[in-house]
């Protein structure tokens, strides 16, 4: 098996436990900004290795815009599973069974698309938790398992509920005008401000650096600090990332697949442009 290069993974001695809700959700709180590799198309366990080699901390799957094919979706989380790299993916909506079945392949966090208000993070924690705290149906042997069939449930739900991580996911003027309710939220882990659709919303599309943009987001940034709950973005530029850390942040969606072909092809074709004989004639 690959050895993940990032400092978050973890093995039991007997080299068969996974925990990578409670490793994420521990990671956050060290002190250094984690950087999550995103799929929005392709997902591959190819991919999910050269994700691990890179160095990725955590693997974000982009489900509320993707597509992908849930079966072959289930091979690479279990792939990041048994490689230390947790998954979290958006719900495509808050629905117990979407949510169910993001959970039983492995998927640890939930991030939700459009977070509005307390009562959405209070729904979608009550679909993720076991009883008594939510009503999560009881289905061992999947993913979430490790395919294996816990000895005592109620042992393993309550570790299910340490595994299972909420991200909320501010991008409206609605979810901006009612953070700090969503924010403090007993349950919620993760915040993440999402600043594509956050730009539109606040009248400069595409502008993540705009001061009205990234002044709202740095007053969800301070709410998340006083709370005590990591808050992640995705950064225009590593520049504007290394800013976003400087005031606080946490983690961050990084890039995905596409970006990562798109700049890289475009690269190597301009480099080889550039050598004599490869350059268009007049």
């Amino acid at each position: 098996m690959a050895k993940s290069n990032s400092p978050i993974a973890t093995r039991s001695a007997t080299g068969t436990e996974r925990r990578p809700g409670r490793t994420l959700k521990s990671a956050l709180g060290n002190g250094r900004a984690l950087v999550g590799g995103m799929l929005t198309e392709y997902a591959r366990p190819g991919l999910v290795k050269l994700y691990v080699h890179a160095g990725f901390d955590f693997l974000y799957i982009e489900y509320e815009h993707g597509f992908f094919d849930l079966a072959t979706l289930a091979d690479t989380v279990l792939c990041a599973r048994d490689n230390d790299l947790p998954v979290i993916a958006k719900t495509p909506q808050l629905e117990r069974a979407a949510v169910a079945k993001l959970l039983e392949c492995g998927i640890v966090g939930i991030q939700l698309p459009r977070t509005e208000t307390r009562a959405d993070v209070e729904c979608l924690l009550d679909y993720i938790k076991f009883p008594p705290r939510g009503t999560r149906a009881i289905a061992p042997g999947y993913g979430s398992s490790g395919y294996t069939q816990p000895e005592n449930w109620a042992t393993w739900m309550a570790e299910q509920d340490q595994e299972t991580t909420l991200v909320v996911h501010i991008e409206t003027r609605r979810g901006y005008e009612n953070a700090e309710e969503i924010v403090s939220t007993p349950g919620v882990d993760m915040v993440y401000v999402g600043p594509g659709d956050f730009s539109i919303e606040m009248g400069h599309p595409g502008d993540y650096e705009h001061p009205v943009v990234r002044g709202a987001m740095e007053e969800i940034l301070t709410l998340c600090k006083q709370h005590d709950v990591p808050f992640g973005t995705t950064a225009a530029s590593t520049t504007a990332a290394g800013e976003w850390i400087r005031q606080g942040a946490g983690f961050f969606e990084a890039v995905d697949e596409l970006t990562l072909i798109a700049e890289g092809a475009a690269r190597l074709v301009n480099e080889y442009r550039a050598l004599p004989g490869t350059a268009d004639l007049p």
